[in-house]
Formats: structure tokens, sequence, C-alpha cells
């Protein structure tokens, strides 16, 4: 199929007004704070935060997920309706909503309880960073609860009688057949929610987490520039996802559609 020439054009254009962008906030705008930030080590715990909270939110929201993607499509109706709840009730509220009840919640029980204010884990606890990663991954396990259930309900029912016409076990046809085969129909939409909650990590500067969008702030209020701080976070946050979104793309062509006979 040839591509019309007007669309070749219009590539042309648009990479030329980027590079235009670029040259023109590269040379118009002040970055002379950049070095000074990076320095003294500000840039770089802001990066470690922000990395950090969105991998270790990831990896829990979607174990968690998983568990309420299989209660859903194939639990007891006491497990079911749980589930379903949480998942209706999370995904219907607002996350910084979640993550203040759960900061100043938690944040505020704790300290009254003598056991946890005198064990070792009051170090973390006394700080914003445990109570992000718990709003977050309990956020985004209810959007991949639903993802998964619908991805396992999606899964032909053939498969599964081939798998017992096999003599497979119930739990083998679950790690075998169920599971890989939802997993590879759910991955664009998980790569999509990754995304997501990689995009709400700004939300933790409000309980006093050093990311990245806390470093832009307090650039903000050291300096009072405002936008140079804000477009360089927006660089960061589009490099970031274009990482994970790469990643889910690799994992699509390299992870099996683990059919029978297919």
């Amino acid at each position: 199929m040839t591509v019309p020439r007007f669309v070749h054009l219009h590539r042309s254009a648009m990479m030329l007004l980027a590079l235009w962008l670029i040259y023109w906030c590269a040379t118009r705008l002040k970055w002379d704070w950049l070095p000074l930030y990076w320095h003294n080590g500000l840039i770089q715990a802001g990066l470690r935060n922000t990395v950090l909270i969105f991998a270790i939110s990831w990896t829990a929201g979607l174990l968690l997920g998983t568990l309420l993607g299989l209660a859903q499509a194939i639990g007891p109706i006491y497990a079911a309706a749980p589930s379903r709840v949480y998942c209706t009730i999370m995904r219907g509220t607002p996350l910084l909503l979640q993550l203040w009840l759960i900061y100043f919640g938690l944040g505020s029980l704790f300290p009254q309880i003598p056991w946890i204010r005198n064990s070792g884990a009051w170090v973390y606890l006394r700080e914003g960073w445990p109570f992000a990663v718990l709003s977050l991954s309990l956020c985004f396990a209810a959007y991949e609860g639903e993802v998964l259930r619908g991805a396992l309900r999606s899964v032909p029912k053939g498969q599964l009688e081939a798998a017992k016409a096999f003599g497979m076990s119930p739990s083998m046809q679950l790690r075998r057949v169920w599971l890989p085969q939802a997993f590879h129909l759910a991955l664009p939409t998980l790569g999509g929610d990754a995304i997501l909650l990689l995009k709400s990590t700004p939300l933790v500067a409000t309980v006093a987490v050093k990311d990245l969008f806390f470093v832009s702030d307090q650039v903000r209020q050291d300096t009072f520039i405002v936008y140079e701080p804000l477009i360089a976070l927006a660089v960061m946050y589009v490099f970031f996802a274009g990482i994970v979104a790469l990643c889910f793309r690799w994992l699509e062509r390299r992870v099996p559609n683990r059919s029978l006979g297919g």
C-alpha cells in the first residue's frame, strides 16, 4: 500500500516543529539550576524514589490484581462478591482521596500503638513512602483485577475442555493454559495501565515523598522558576513511559499464546 505524499509532508512538518521547539527550549529558557540540583543529589533521589515506588506498586498491584481477577472469574460467591465490591469502590474513588485516607488514617493510628512505635518497622512507618506504595498498589490492583477477570473469561472454553481431555488437573489447567492465555490477551491493557500508574506517582509528593514532582516543586520554591522544572519533569516522564511501552511491546512479541493445538 502506497503512503500518500501529504502524509510524508505532514510527518516532516511535525518533526521540524518538534526540533524547533527543542531548540527554542534549550536556548531561550533558563537551565542553570539543573547542574546545581543534580550535584546536590536531589534529582537522583527523585529519580530513584519514583522508579522504586512505581516498580514496587506495579508488582504488588499485579499480584493482588491477579487474585482479584481469579476470585471474580472462577471463585465462589463469597470470594467473588467482595472482590467485585472492592474493585468497584477503588475504581470509583479518586486516587488522591485514597492516598490521603491511608496516609492520614493509618499514619495517625500507628503512633498510638506502642508495639508498632517501639518496633524496628517504625523507622519506615513514620515516613510517607510506605503509605504511598500501599495506596498505589491497592488502586492499581483494582484495575488489574477487572482486566484479568475479562481476560480469563475470554479464554475459549474449548481450550479448557481440551486441557481436561489431556488429563490435566484443575490446578495444572490454570497454570499451563488458562492464566498464560489470559495474560497474553491482557498484555496491551496491562501496559496501558502501567503507564497510567507511572503518571500517578506525582501524587505521592502530597505526602512528603521526594519523587520527581517533589523535586520540580522544590526548584520552583527555591528559584521562582516555574516552567523549566515542569518541562524537564514532562521530558523525564515521557522517557520512562516510552521505556514501559517498549517493554510491554517486547513482551507481546515474546510471550507465547499457549493454545492447545494452536
